[in-house]
């Protein structure tokens, strides 16, 4: 079968060229369809269809079978939805009007009786037009005598089938029957008017309808356009966003890490002074071993014990500066890794749990915490208080429970 290949504006137009009967032919994925098709290939199908056709093949999904049903919706040549039954195959004559409709699938031989009917429904319709007094019925040219006579004058209908244009009884004498043919005459021109309005009509229609669905071609074109600036910008805007939030979490790395170089420090000065305090009891010490007298010892002995208790006080004072001042939280997780942070030792526990979920996300899910020496796990009611009453400060090791293992 030899398929139109273009568009089914330009085929309306060629079958209007040509005189031709315009074939469209619907298909879908379905096995009906397949057989169709198969159909439409035959060689008698091919050539009983060689001469006096304009055939395109459109699929139902294409957009070309939307045209073709708001076209076939606008000539009012079809019912609201003209393609509801695949496959199909429409016969559509120079008017618009289908002169047959093919549903479903049939067989080829069927198919060549139905290509042969068309033909003489086009061949008639076309006789009609050039002499319209021509039809199914005779017209009588001239009285008979005796009893009055019906003339009927018929055109094809929509699918091929006579209709009536003029019925009237005639008298049998000769001034009405010039009177008739007089009407007749103006009938006829009447009607070749007629009949090739429809064929404008219908090409106005097709052009309106191409215009309509290149407007809606483009708004749509202009909807994706918009759609694309609208996902450009929320790309844009996540991307801004993530940028923000790595910044704050390099912000918080920075913090950390000052923190920790100013504990280190703080260890290194404690550690100096216990140095010093050391020496200062040495010398003490062996000022009372050498001491050559009683009063020189007893004197070694308390100067020795005097270093001491001044030891003990700067390291208790120390102690508890550091205990109410900071307290240094290490936080073990389930893969056996770690990280460590620093907190106020007034602090809440709940704020030590929140910086946690905060550092591990979503790995772990819902956790508690809790301490290994001594074993003890956190209840909702020690989220609440600080961390020097749960003896965290100034510092301790605290494990991440996921929730398999215990639920907060």
């Amino acid at each position: 079968m030899m398929w139109f290949g273009g568009s089914i504006p330009a085929a309306i137009a060629a079958a209007k060229q040509r005189s031709s009967v315009f074939v469209v032919f619907v298909s879908g994925e379905d096995e009906q369809s397949a057989e169709m098709a198969a159909r439409w290939e035959d060689a008698q199908v091919t050539e009983a269809a060689s001469d006096g056709f304009v055939a395109i093949k459109i699929d139902t999904k294409s957009e070309a079978c939307l045209q073709f049903s708001q076209i076939c919706i606008a000539l009012n040549c079809c019912c609201a939805d003209p393609v509801v039954c695949v496959p199909s195959s429409f016969f559509i004559g120079d008017n618009g009007i289908p002169l047959e409709v093919i549903a479903g699938s049939v067989s080829a031989e069927e198919l060549v009786t139905r290509i042969h009917k068309v033909k003489q429904m086009h061949a008639e319709k076309g006789q009609s037009l050039e002499n319209p007094c021509q039809s199914s019925a005779p017209c009588p040219s001239s009285p008979s005598d005796g009893a009055p006579e019906n003339i009927q004058c018929a055109a094809a209908g929509p699918c091929g089938s006579p209709e009536p244009l003029v019925s009237e009884t005639r008298p049998s004498d000769d001034g009405a029957n010039s009177s008739q043919a007089s009407q007749e005459a103006t009938q006829s021109s009447d009607e070749q008017v007629s009949n090739a309005q429809p064929v404008n009509d219908l090409a106005l229609k097709v052009e309106r309808i191409t215009k309509k669905l290149e407007e809606r071609r483009e708004e749509k074109r202009k909807e994706e356009e918009q759609k694309e600036i609208k996902k450009e910008i929320e790309r844009r805007k996540t991307g801004k966003e993530m940028l923000e939030y790595k910044r704050r979490q390099e912000e918080e790395l920075t913090k950390r890490m000052l923190e920790e170089r100013n504990r280190e420090k703080a260890e290194e000065k404690a550690a100096r002074e216990r140095i010093r305090q050391q020496i200062a009891l040495d010398r003490a010490e062996r000022a009372a071993r050498f001491a050559k007298s009683k009063e020189e010892a007893e004197a070694a002995k308390a100067a020795a014990l005097q270093a001491k208790q001044a030891e003990m006080e700067a390291r208790k004072e120390a102690s508890q500066k550091e205990r109410s001042a900071i307290a240094r939280i290490q936080f073990r997780l389930p893969d056996g890794s770690s990280f460590t942070n620093q907190f106020p030792s007034e602090a809440r526990l709940e704020e030590a749990r929140q910086f946690a979920a905060q550092t591990v996300g979503n790995a772990y899910g819902n956790f508690s915490l809790a301490t290994m020496f001594p074993r003890r796990e956190f209840t909702k009611e020690d989220y609440g208080k600080k961390l020097l009453e749960l003896e965290l400060a100034p510092s301790a090791s605290v494990v991440l429970l996921p929730c398999l293992l215990s639920c907060f």
